[in-house]
């Protein structure tokens, strides 16, 4: 909606369109279609970033709970092991979906409950699950943008104005940032090659 001055100094509102001719902001099934496509695909990293499953391959098991130096800016925060930031990403993307599927979910105390408890794996065990897990609901919010019965638009009804768009997003963003944060700790560890 935009306001224009007619001849007579009156204003009156008006809605934009488009160079076609269709009004702004209304969304054509197709474009929809596309919109999804470039979700999944921002969602598993194919077009701008590395894979969760690159940057995780061959972690060296005595290396998933260190703190290398140099791994936190000076003064500001501090540094994460891989166990953490892997355990982190699959906490924080198990709320999101669960929230845009659940309206009885309830998420973990922030922050602590976003956090594990410890700097490195109890087990090799326990790291294949948390990974097996991730990719699991990765997947699952990937099926959730993909289907044609989600409403990517509309407000979830148990939330507080947020759309399976922005949750999807989130994922992405959030994801997206500490995989970053994984491939400089795998640097400064000596353990990456490109």
């Amino acid at each position: 909606m935009f306001v224009v001055l007619t001849r007579r100094g009156r204003t009156k509102k008006r809605r934009a369109r488009t160079s076609r001719g269709r009004k702004a902001g209304k969304v054509l099934p197709g474009q929809v279609g596309a919109l999804r496509r470039q979700l999944v695909g921002l969602l598993g990293w194919s077009d701008a970033h590395l894979s969760f499953d690159d940057v995780l391959r061959d972690w060296p098991e005595g290396l998933r709970g260190v703190k290398p130096e140099g791994a936190a800016p000076r003064g500001r925060g501090t540094a994460h092991t891989a166990w953490q930031l892997v355990e982190h990403m699959r906490i924080a993307q198990w709320d999101i979906l669960e929230f845009s599927q659940n309206a009885k979910h309830v998420s973990p105390e922030f922050p602590s409950g976003y956090w594990p408890k410890t700097e490195a794996p109890p087990d090799a065990s326990a790291w294949e699950a948390s990974l097996t897990a991730f990719r699991a609901d990765l997947k699952a919010m990937e099926e959730l943008v993909s289907d044609p019965e989600t409403d990517l638009f509309a407000r979830i009804p148990h939330g507080e104005g947020q759309t399976i768009l922005r949750e999807a997003l989130l994922v992405a963003d959030h994801n997206a940032y500490h995989l970053g944060q994984l491939v400089m700790l795998r640097r400064l560890l000596g353990t990456w090659s490109e």
